[in-house]
């Protein structure tokens, strides 16, 4: 990895590799040995290089990845229907408590989200106990900090997501 954003990947050896970190929406810079045909990159989030190349031209190629997926990325959250959560450029793969307690949270995105309204969404038609929200809450807290994003509680108001002060 390079900046921890853009994973190498040795073409064509590690084919299979490519196809896991494509399928978790990773950024790729494919080192192309000098005797194989280039690959086709049809995804944003892949490019390539042809080896051997200066460690400079990788860095290079690798921030020019970084930086168009910056561009190509929206600056709110999404949750997909598989219950990836993504930011900018980071995702997380959420429990499915966890997608039904996002997806108001998302909605609102940087907007006060009722304590009740969290409640309806992850337990529709049940009355749950007063302290039943803290634990998921807790480990929701938890899973966002990875895509820099958290829960904030907002007193007698509810929850609010927000970007971390490091990712704003």
């Amino acid at each position: 990895m390079i900046d921890d954003d853009v994973a190498l990947v040795r073409w064509p050896t590690d084919e299979d590799r490519r196809l896991h970190l494509a399928g978790r929406g990773a950024l790729r810079l494919l080192l192309v040995t000098a005797d194989a045909d280039p690959p086709l990159c049809d995804d944003p989030r892949e490019d390539w290089i042809r080896l051997p190349a200066p460690d400079e031209d990788v860095r290079a190629r690798a921030a020019a990845l970084v930086s168009a997926e910056r561009r190509l990325s929206p600056s709110y959250p999404t949750i997909d229907d598989h219950g990836t959560l993504r930011y900018r450029s980071r995702q997380t793969e959420l429990s499915p408590q966890q997608v039904l307690l996002m997806q108001p949270l998302v909605e609102r995105f940087g907007l006060v989200v009722s304590r009740t309204k969290l409640e309806r969404s992850v337990w529709p038609g049940s009355a749950p106990g007063e302290h039943d929200l803290d634990v998921p809450i807790m480990r929701l807290r938890r899973r966002l900090t990875d895509v820099g994003l958290r829960v904030r509680s907002v007193r007698s108001r509810g929850y609010l997501l927000e970007a971390t002060a490091s990712d704003e």
